[in-house]
């Protein structure tokens, strides 16, 4: 066999470890009994410690590091080649950390997500403090081997968005935060729609059937989707043919369901539309997730939270809703861009959970300069939401404890979410530029159109393009805040009547 070839059946190899691995987490996190989760885990630490093996082996590496060389790269497409100079990066830094470092870190973080949500569930901090406390150290440990010499957080924040630092981030939510502190306080200020009409109950499974018609509707292949439930929503993927999402079904609130199904729906677009010759390559591994919480986040709500998004379907959600036809669509509208100070990040409107997100920064941020400990964190939170939200936790389920990022360890995550919001701005700008307004579009149920111009735009590259390049190449410009900002100061001036 030639060097490619060799190398190819190793990364096949590879793919299956991923591949069960994949499907070992997914039957963790939705069907699997309790009484099977421990040995579930175990298996999972197993496999993912195997497969962590064979990748930094001396037998795979030589593969690569040969391949990279100029006389065999100069022979290789354009997809090996991205492959093979993103496969000797991380490998380069992946070997530095030791096996049985990898090994314990998977242990201390699968016993940390085990734990969450019993946590989160029976609202007791103190079952939760210690794993979570271990996880930090955990990370610490890790990036003291792959990113010596670094900043820790830098090097979290880089892992989510590549190119990415907190200096650029405390720039733009800066921005941000001036401009909207004092447009939530307006709006919060000014006359609130009647949430009460909404709280009458749909059935889970009426709400999961809505949702598969959703997000068939925004451009889902359903044969190469599935749809399960937890506690956390979440998408994953275990091939661009094999893309899944989760939700949690609350029936007196179906309408907090509904958007999660549109934004997980937007991560699992982005997922099916990278083009398949990056099948099993690293342009298929999308690991930047401002870009991919843009993607979520545009479905979300610069479509999902238009009033257009649902005149073409209004008649199926009456349909499947009954109670919404007395209610009617203006008074859904209102209520789906309904701002109020709020505890949950995932159930907050599109300006305060700005916001939401912003407060997660500043204390991962603290943790890893060392200035918050885990014994203060429920105390920080609190402090921090009354700070930027004027309201206090109740309890910690519904404060420090309310998310699962936390617990894997995706430290630096939470800063990609307000960074896809701001892209977002940026991206609306470029679309309506090339099709038009958005506003008809969706009103003629062409939402398809804004998908397969996403597609074409920026789906279809995969990991091959940084946000920082597609920013440049979709829409000409660097990153900023101000159309973000002229997003929510016109939408929301008009909706309140401000």
């Amino acid at each position: 066999m030639t060097l490619l070839e060799q190398y190819l059946e190793k990364k096949k190899e590879l793919n299956y470890f991923g591949h069960a691995t994949g499907l070992m987490y997914w039957d963790l996190e939705t069907t699997a009994p309790d009484g099977a989760k421990e040995k579930l885990s175990d298996a999972l630490t197993y496999f993912s410690t195997e497969s962590f093996k064979k990748s930094t082996s001396d037998e795979y590496y030589n593969l690569v590091t040969k391949l990279a060389e100029p006389e065999e790269f100069e022979k290789l497409d354009d997809v090996m080649k991205f492959d093979i100079m993103r496969n000797k990066r991380d490998l380069d830094k992946m070997r530095r950390l030791p096996a049985e470092v990898y090994e314990e870190s998977v242990k201390v973080t699968n016993k940390s997500a085990i734990i969450w949500p019993k946590a989160k569930q029976t609202n007791d901090w103190s079952i939760y403090k210690e794993p979570l406390a271990a996880t930090i150290e955990m990370t610490k440990k890790v990036k003291s081997y792959t990113d010596p010499g670094k900043d820790v957080y830098d090097a979290l924040i880089d892992d989510y968005e590549e190119g990415m630092t907190q200096d650029t981030i405390d720039k733009v939510f800066g921005d941000l935060r001036q401009e909207l502190v004092p447009l939530v306080n307006k709006v919060v200020a000014a006359p609130q729609p009647d949430s009460s009409k909404f709280t009458f109950k749909v059935p889970a499974h009426v709400q999961a059937e809505l949702c598969k018609y959703i997000v068939e509707y925004m451009g889902m292949d359903m044969n190469r989707f599935a749809q399960s439930e937890t506690e956390h929503p979440f998408t994953t993927n275990m091939n661009i043919d094999d893309v899944r999402i989760t939700n949690h079904y609350k029936e007196h609130a179906f309408i907090e369901p509904l958007f999660s199904a549109i934004h997980e729906g937007g991560h699992a677009l982005f997922e099916q539309n990278v083009d398949h010759k990056y099948e099993g390559t690293a342009g298929a591994s999308i690991s930047y997730m401002g870009l991919h919480e843009s993607q979520s986040r545009f479905y979300e709500n610069i479509l999902g939270r238009n009033i257009n998004f649902w005149k073409p379907i209004w008649p199926k959600m009456c349909e499947m809703i009954p109670e919404l036809k007395e209610i009617g669509i203006e008074e859904f509208y209102k209520e789906i861009n309904h701002v109020q100070n709020s505890f949950i990040r995932t159930e907050a409107d599109e300006l305060t959970y700005c916001l939401h997100v912003i407060l997660r920064y500043e204390i991962e941020r603290e943790i890893f300069k060392g200035n918050v400990t885990v014994e203060d964190l429920p105390k920080v939170w609190n402090q921090k939401m009354e700070e930027l939200l004027h309201i206090t936790p109740r309890n910690d389920a519904e404060g420090v404890l309310q998310d699962m990022h936390w617990s894997d360890g995706s430290f630096g995550y939470f800063p990609s979410y307000l960074l896809g919001s701001i892209y977002d701005g940026m991206f609306l700008e470029a679309v309506e530029k090339d099709l038009g307004s958005i506003d008809d579009i969706l009103a003629a149920g062409d939402i398809k159109k804004i998908t397969a111009w996403l597609k074409e735009h920026i789906h279809q590259y995969g990991a091959t393009r940084i946000s920082s390049e597609v920013l440049d190449k979709v829409c000409g410009q660097e990153l900023s805040a101000k159309p973000l900002i002229k997003y929510f100061t016109d939408k929301y001036t008009k909706i309140y009547n401000l």
